[in-house]
């Protein structure tokens, strides 16, 4: 940013109970002074409530009380909410639609995505959140695309990110976008996070096995299964053990679990792959095979294209020795 440029404003809005996590890490990255930069960002706390803000943990913040100042600011960030059924107070929805409306940009961690999807701000527009709270912000607001998935979300002058420390990454992004690549990678270094992470939050998801009913013969089928994985399963090969046919079976598993044989048998190979890969005591190149893959190119690319980032790398990120 030149010398000469005015240091843009950025906004945290705090709330009676105050998310606080979310809240430092919107602290950390733009309240706290950096004198290795020429500019940095000018910084203010501004109340969404009356009343006294109390955050998790027992403490309580004295912030302003003036949400007119939204109107001066370059970036106004909501760091989560109070609850994903609390109900916004109309006085922020106007002031966020109108700092927008005027330019500015706003930004949610976590759940702070009700509060900008209360304002109207994620009409139309694709926007992610923590994967907890996915299902029903899509259920809540079918004007929104969410992708949940990703780390963060841009679209518009509207940001968006998963859940908690993805608001870093969001962060560090927009850091890079207002003071470039060197300065987003000098804050990253003194958080001790990398200035960008691969993947988005799939790998942090716990993994559901679509089960079928009790009793039914595709229970039984995939305990089987299951006990088998690195055995070679075909359709026709779990239709005899089904004891039913190929078109049967299919129809069963659809009925039953919402997905295919193969599809639901890939899933199998990856969630075992993935604790393996978290115990951290198998080698990395036998993981494939005690899953059935086939080979390391297989198993290396389902493994990617469902937990979003390699296999090494996973186990990597899952603090596996």
């Amino acid at each position: 940013m030149p010398k000469s440029a005015k240091a843009p404003l950025v906004c945290a809005i705090a709330y009676d109970g105050l998310c606080t996590f979310e809240f430092g890490i919107a602290v950390e990255l733009f309240a706290l002074p950096r004198p290795e930069f020429d500019h940095w960002y000018r910084y203010a706390t501004l109340k969404a409530d009356a009343g006294p803000i109390r955050g998790t943990g027992g403490i309580t913040i004295d912030a302003q009380n003036d949400l007119e100042l939204l109107q001066e600011a370059s970036l106004i960030v909501v760091p989560g909410w109070r609850g994903a059924d609390a109900p916004v107070p109309p006085a922020l929805c106007a002031a966020l639609q109108s700092a927008h409306a005027r330019g500015a940009r706003i930004a949610s961690i976590c759940s702070g995505v009700f509060v900008l999807a209360a304002a109207g701000l994620l009409e139309g527009k694709t926007a992610t959140t923590h994967w907890r709270y996915t299902d029903l912000l899509a259920d809540r607001f079918p004007n929104v695309t969410v992708d949940p998935d990703v780390l963060f979300v841009e679209q518009d002058g509207i940001y968006t990110s998963a859940g908690s420390a993805a608001g870093l990454d969001l962060g560090l992004h927009i850091i890079r976008q207002d003071f470039g690549a060197q300065a987003a990678a000098s804050v990253a270094r003194r958080l001790v996070v990398p200035a960008q992470r691969d993947g988005g939050q799939r790998q942090f998801v716990p993994r559901p096995e679509p089960k079928a009913r009790v009793g039914s013969n595709l229970a039984a089928l995939q305990d089987h299964v299951r006990a088998s994985l690195n055995e070679d399963w075909s359709i026709a090969r779990m239709a005899r053990s089904a004891g039913t046919s190929n078109r049967t079976l299919a129809r069963r598993f659809h009925e039953e679990t919402g997905s295919t044989p193969m599809h639901w048998l890939k899933a199998e190979r990856v969630s075992r792959a993935a604790e393996l890969l978290e115990n951290g005591k198998m080698p990395l190149s036998d993981v494939w095979e005690a899953c059935g893959f086939g080979s390391a190119e297989t198993f290396r690319r389902e493994f990617r294209k469902m937990m979003g980032v390699p296999p090494a790398r996973y186990r990597e990120r899952m603090g596996a020795p």
